[in-house]
């Protein structure tokens, strides 16, 4: 069964300023077989996408909310814990 699904974030805070990069990413403890990723945010019934990387390019604040992925190995499925990605305002271009 594939278990200990962990999320990280680069940054790892899981905080970008609106126009930056924010990179989620999956990966498995243990698992046989070949596995598949989905992205899920809390609220939207769809998968976001699939895939052990989901990059959110440029941020917006519109995607502020909860992210968790999820592995499956075809026979069994685990979720990671959910992760709170927070979209500041736009950032000050004096600051670049």
């Amino acid at each position: 069964p594939v278990s200990g699904v962990t999320l990280t974030a680069q940054p790892p805070t899981g905080q970008v300023a609106e126009g930056d990069w924010l990179v989620l990413l999956c990966s498995v403890a243990t698992g046989t077989g070949p596995l598949s990723f989905s992205w899920h945010r809390q609220g939207s019934p769809a998968p976001l996408a699939t895939g052990p990387r989901y990059e959110l390019r440029p941020a917006q604040q519109r995607d502020s909310g909860h992210y968790h992925c999820t592995a499956t190995n075809g026979d069994s499925a685990a979720n990671s814990s959910s992760l709170g990605v927070t979209v500041l305002g736009e950032r000050d271009p004096r600051t670049w």
